[in-house]
């Protein structure tokens, strides 16, 4: 019976849907907890404050802040791995394969953010979070993809991940450029001393992992210090990974470190962020709060841009023969995984405290309801679409 259990347990923790599945029941019970009995405690959760001193080096944050600064500059540094990856040896270092999701993730991006500026663009507050709606969960939408089963062709997975994978291109640059405060030289300098020890490192291809976090860590710190936003030292730091080791091409650091890490940031680090990050209080909510242009503008951005956007550059793309239609896929699927890309969960929410947190007006909660709605009516639509579309067949024919 006990053995029946485990090997229940393993067979779940297998499934690619399980990330997707555990950031769901992560944010609901952030919602059930926030609009219970359970709400003070939820908050003291959230607000605990964290402190770490060593002599004139400080570091106090409210225990959100760490799990958005701190556990989030792992789960970029796991992108980073990945992008790398895919940049080298996987479906990005191809370049016929690169165009269609390239040009897709631009239009995912571009009309979004029009569509939120134009129900925002009059207060200058809500127009800081024009990228909200730009981004794309990949752990929730490829969850919803593995619902449909064996049916799903490969390309329809490679080309929602490379679409992903540039989408998180895109969000990276975003809060490299547009979220950021005040630059410190002395701590951008400490950054600039990492990553030419980094580059050192990697030149004379040191494969064991310890240096590497070591001189992470204190990038880390030096990026949170200087202004710009402290995950994207995570992204820095994977860059320099040796993808092999000369003394035996075989293995591979950045794959080992990818590996070790999925597990991490899949079952603990995205999980424990959507629980401190989607507790929305829903007492008192008026129609008002709810059409108000942030709910609205991230609502809409995200259900009808996301697949306006992707399959509409596409569409032109394709029809101009600058690119091609995927093997085993059609019109009405490209639209289906169009539609699945309007679930935002993640990325949007980190984007959102980023846009809101030092505004001094508190609008997390109407981006939070945007965010939850829009991401829940696409990955609804995209799964009926994508349903319909490959019906009882493991692809579907062109159309």
């Amino acid at each position: 019976m006990q053995k029946n259990a485990e090997s229940i347990i393993v067979s779940f923790f297998k499934l690619e849907s399980t990330g997707g599945i555990l950031l769901f029941c992560s944010a609901v019970l952030a919602i059930v907890m926030a609009n219970s009995f359970l709400d003070p405690y939820y908050t003291l959760f959230i607000s605990t404050p964290v402190e770490i001193k060593v002599g004139p080096l400080e570091i106090a944050k409210p225990l959100l802040l760490w799990i958005n600064d701190g556990l989030m500059a792992i789960f970029f540094f796991l992108v980073g791995l990945e992008l790398k990856r895919e940049l080298l040896e996987g479906e990005l270092s191809e370049k016929s394969k690169i165009v269609l999701p390239g040009i897709g993730a631009m239009g995912g991006m571009v009309v979004p953010a029009l569509i939120y500026l134009y129900f925002n663009a009059d207060d200058s507050v809500a127009a800081k979070g024009w990228a909200i709606p730009a981004a794309t969960d990949i752990a929730f939408a490829l969850g919803v993809l593995k619902l449909l089963g064996s049916r799903v062709p490969s390309s329809i997975k490679i080309f929602l991940t490379s679409l992903a994978i540039f989408d998180d291109i895109g969000a990276i640059l975003i809060i490299a450029l547009f979220y950021t405060s005040k630059i410190s030289l002395l701590a951008l300098g400490i950054v600039a001393v990492c990553l030419a020890v980094l580059l050192f490192m990697n030149r004379r291809n040191i494969i064991s992992h310890s240096p590497y976090i070591l001189i992470g860590v204190i990038m880390w710190v030096a990026t949170l210090k200087s202004g710009i936003h402290a995950t994207l030292a995570g992204v820095l730091l994977a860059m320099f990974i040796p993808m092999r080791s000369e003394k035996n091409p075989d293995h591979s650091p950045l794959k080992n470190l990818e590996h070790d890490l999925h597990s991490i940031v899949a079952f603990f680090i995205l999980p424990v962020f959507a629980f401190a990050n989607a507790g929305i209080n829903l007492s008192g909510v008026t129609l008002h709060q709810v059409l108000h242009g942030v709910p609205i503008g991230v609502g809409l951005g995200l259900f009808m841009g996301k697949q306006v956007g992707i399959f509409g550059f596409c569409w032109v793309f394709i029809k101009f023969k600058l690119a091609r239609l995927p093997e085993d896929m059609n019109w009405i699927s490209l639209y289906g995984t169009s539609a699945l890309c309007g679930i935002g969960f993640t990325m949007s929410l980190f984007i959102g405290s980023l846009a809101f947190e030092e505004t001094g007006v508190n609008l997390l909660f109407d981006e939070r309801l945007g965010i939850i709605l829009g991401s829940l009516l696409s990955g609804i639509l995209g799964f009926w679409v994508l349903k319909i579309s490959l019906g009882g067949n493991r692809a579907g024919k062109r159309n």
